[in-house]
C-alpha cells in the first residue's frame, strides 16, 4: 500500500508541476512579447514629446474622451518599475533553480 500511494503523491506532484509549467510558458511568451511594447514606454516616459503630452494634457488641450493613463506619471512609472522588479524576480529564481540543479 505504501508504494501505491507514493506513486499517486507523485503522480499529483507531476499534474501540479505540469500545469505549472505549460501556464508559466505561455504567459512568458506573452511578456516577451511585451517587451517592445515595455521599451517604447520606457523611451517615451519622460521624453520631450512625453512632457509636452502632459503639458497639453494639463492645459486641457486633449480631447476628453481620449484613454491617457500614459500621460499619469505614477501608472507608467508603476508599470516600469514592476517590469524591472519582475526582470530581477526571474533573475533571482533562475539562478536559484541552477543553483539547486534542476
Amino acid at each position: 500500500m505504501e508504494q501505491i500511494e507514493r506513486i499517486k503523491q507523485m503522480e499529483q506532484h507531476m499534474d501540479c508541476a505540469s500545469a505549472a509549467v505549460m501556464e508559466l510558458s505561455a504567459t512568458l511568451d506573452k511578456y516577451v512579447e511585451a517587451q517592445k511594447s515595455i521599451t517604447i514606454l520606457n523611451e517615451y516616459y519622460g521624453s520631450n514629446e512625453w512632457h509636452q503630452d502632459y503639458a497639453d494634457d494639463e492645459a486641457g488641450n486633449l480631447p476628453k474622451d481620449l484613454k491617457r493613463g500614459v500621460l499619469s506619471e505614477d501608472g507608467i512609472w508603476n508599470l516600469l518599475s514592476d517590469c524591472r522588479e519582475m526582470n530581477v524576480r526571474l533573475l533571482e529564481t533562475v539562478m536559484n533553480i541552477m543553483k539547486n540543479n534542476l
